[in-house]
C-alpha cells in the first residue's frame, strides 16, 4: 500500500476558479490570508423546519469548504442560525417569524429556536456536510449589533416610531450585487410612514408601544430587536474580521438580504467602492433555487418537503445529496420523484460496486493518501482521471463533470483494487458521498407509514424463492405484485432481496 510518511502536501494542478456574484464572472481564486480560505454562510431562521430546497444551499456550501481543502487550503467556516430578527418578508416586511411561530404554536420563543437548531443539525449530519468551524448565534451578539449600529447611525440612519432605518442612498452603488438599484423589485417592501426611499430598511426595530415582545433588549433606539441584515454583517465581522474571502447564500439573498449587508458594511468601514474586498467579503457565491413542478419550493406555499419526510419515505439522504451534485450549484436543480428515484439508483449502483471493490480488497490496509503522492505513485491508468476530476471541481465546483469520473474509476478493470479504492476516497473527500462507509444495507429504509413489517417481507420472499425453486411462477408473481401492491419492490437477483419503492403524491 501507499507509503506517505515522508509526502508534504501540496496544491494539485489546476487553479480553483469561482464564479463572483459581484463582479458576474469567474476568477481565479486565492485567499487574503496565504494557505487560509475565510468563509462565512447565511445559515437558517429556526421558526420551522428546512425544506430541502433551504438544504440545498448547504450541500453547496460544504461542496466548496470540501473543494477548498482539496486544494490545500485551511477552512475557517462559519454558518449563523438566526433565532431573532428575521421578518415573515425576506423584503423587510411584515412580522418577526419567531415571534410568529412561538404565538402560533403556543411556546417560548427559546424553545422553538431550541427544537428547530437541533432539527437542522441534524439534517446536516445527516447529508454527511462538514459541522462548520463555530455556529454563531444572534442573540448573544445583541450588544455588538447596537454597537455597529451607533458607528453607523449618525452618517447613514435615521430613526421613526417604529425603528432605525438605513438610508441606502448614503453608500455608492446600493444594489450592485443585485444588478443595480431597482426601485420596482422593492416595490412590494411594505411602505413605512417616514421612509425615504423604498429601499431603505431596518437596522433596529422598536417593540409596538404596550406590547412586550419574547425577544427584546434595550437600546439607545428603545427598547427592541435588531434587523436581520444587521445580524450577518456583525457576526461575519466579529467571528471572521473584515474583508474576509467567501460569503455564501441562496440566490434570493442575492436581491436584497446581501446587498443590505454590504451597504451596511460600507457605511462601517467608511468605504465607497463595492469593489471585491469593499463589500464585507471579497467573493459572493450564490447557489439557484430547488425547483418542484409547481415552482419554487417554498415554506409559504405549505406542504414543503423536508430531508425527513424523504427519509420517512425510505430514501436514503445520501440520495439527496447526489442528486444536488449531479446539477451545478447555479442551475436550477428540479425535484420530482423520478429524478430522486434515479439518484437513489446511481447511489445504488456506487455503493455496490464499492462494497465488491471492498470484498476483494479483504486484509489491505487502504486510505486515501494526499494528492500530491497519489499523483506521484498511482497507476498510470488512473493519473489523468484524477486530472479530469480536479480540473473539474477547480471550475467552479463543475460537480456534474466530476460524479462521471468517480464511476468510472469504480468500473475499471485491470488495474489494482487498493489504488481505486485509494482514488474513490480522494474523490469522496471532496463530493461528501460517505461512499467508503455507506453500505447496501443502509440505504434499504423502511418507510415511516410502511404496511408491512421487515419480517413479513423476508417471509413473503421466501416463499416465492420455494415457489420458483418448484417453477410455480404463476404463484411466485402473485407474491410480488402482492408486494409490489404494499410497496415493496422485488429485484431478482439483489442479495438483499428487497426494497422499498419512492413513492410520492
Amino acid at each position: 500500500m501507499f507509503d506517505q510518511k515522508n509526502s508534504d502536501q501540496q496544491h494539485s494542478d489546476a487553479p480553483l476558479r469561482l464564479f463572483n456574484s459581484l463582479t458576474r464572472t469567474i476568477e481565479p481564486f486565492s485567499p487574503i490570508e496565504p494557505n487560509h480560505a475565510r468563509v462565512y454562510s447565511c445559515g437558517p431562521t429556526v421558526y420551522n423546519y428546512a425544506h430541502i430546497g433551504n438544504l440545498r444551499a448547504y450541500v453547496f456550501t460544504d461542496t466548496l469548504r470540501r473543494t477548498l481543502l482539496w486544494k490545500g487550503l485551511d477552512v475557517t467556516h462559519i454558518i449563523n442560525i438566526t433565532d431573532v430578527g428575521h421578518l415573515t418578508s425576506d423584503a423587510d416586511a411584515g412580522d418577526d417569524k419567531m415571534e410568529a411561530a412561538a404565538r402560533a404554536q403556543a411556546r417560548s420563543i427559546w424553545d422553538i429556536a431550541a427544537h428547530y437548531t437541533d432539527a437542522f443539525k441534524r439534517n446536516i449530519a445527516d447529508l454527511n456536510i462538514l459541522p462548520p468551524s463555530e455556529w454563531t448565534v444572534a442573540t448573544d451578539y445583541v450588544p455588538q449589533m447596537i454597537a455597529f449600529a451607533q458607528t453607523i447611525a449618525p452618517t447613514h440612519c435615521y430613526e421613526l416610531e417604529s425603528g432605525l432605518y438605513f438610508d441606502t442612498a448614503t453608500v455608492p452603488d446600493y444594489g450592485a450585487l443585485a444588478g443595480g438599484r431597482d426601485d420596482a423589485a422593492h416595490a412590494r417592501i411594505d411602505p413605512v410612514a417616514g421612509k425615504r426611499n423604498a429601499s431603505d430598511f431596518a437596522i433596529w426595530r422598536k417593540s409596538p408601544a404596550g406590547e412586550q415582545r419574547q425577544m427584546e433588549w434595550d437600546s439607545p433606539w428603545g427598547k427592541g430587536a435588531p434587523g436581520w441584515h444587521l445580524e450577518c454583517s456583525v457576526m461575519s465581522q466579529a467571528r471572521l474580521g473584515q474583508p474576509f474571502d467567501i460569503h455564501t447564500g441562496g440566490i434570493d439573498h442575492r436581491e436584497i438580504h446581501h446587498p443590505n449587508e454590504i451597504a451596511q458594511n460600507q457605511a462601517y468601514c467608511g468605504c465607497t467602492d463595492t469593489q471585491p474586498g469593499f463589500t464585507g467579503a471579497r467573493w459572493w457565491m450564490h447557489n439557484n433555487f430547488l425547483v418542484d413542478r409547481q415552482g419554487k419550493m417554498s415554506k409559504s406555499k405549505g406542504g414543503f418537503t423536508t430531508l425527513f419526510s424523504l427519509i420517512d419515505r425510505g430514501v436514503h439522504p445520501i440520495a439527496y445529496r447526489l442528486l444536488c451534485l449531479g446539477a451545478h450549484y447555479r442551475s436550477e436543480l428540479e425535484f420530482s420523484a423520478e429524478n430522486l428515484g434515479a439518484a437513489v439508483t446511481r447511489l445504488k449502483r456506487l455503493v455496490m460496486a464499492i462494497e465488491a471493490l471492498k470484498n476483494r480488497a479483504e486484509g489491505i490496509t487502504w486510505q486515501s493518501p494526499r494528492l500530491d503522492y497519489l499523483r506521484a505513485n498511482l497507476h498510470p491508468k488512473l493519473v489523468p482521471l484524477l486530472e479530469q476530476f480536479d480540473a473539474a471541481i477547480a471550475d467552479d465546483l463543475m460537480t456534474p463533470r466530476a460524479l462521471p469520473l468517480l464511476e468510472e474509476v469504480c468500473g475499471m478493470k485491470k488495474v489494482p483494487v487498493d489504488e481505486r479504492l485509494c482514488l474513490i476516497a480522494a474523490f469522496d473527500q471532496a463530493l461528501g458521498l460517505n461512499l467508503l462507509t455507506l453500505a447496501r444495507a443502509d440505504l434499504r429504509i423502511a418507510p415511516r407509514d410502511a404496511a408491512i413489517t421487515g419480517q413479513e417481507i423476508e417471509a413473503e420472499l421466501d416463499r416465492r424463492q420455494a415457489a420458483r425453486a418448484d417453477k410455480d411462477f404463476a404463484l411466485s408473481d402473485e407474491i410480488r405484485d402482492a408486494l409490489i401492491a404494499r410497496g415493496v419492490e422485488v429485484m431478482d437477483g439483489d442479495p438483499l432481496r428487497w426494497e422499498w419503492r419512492l413513492a410520492f403524491d
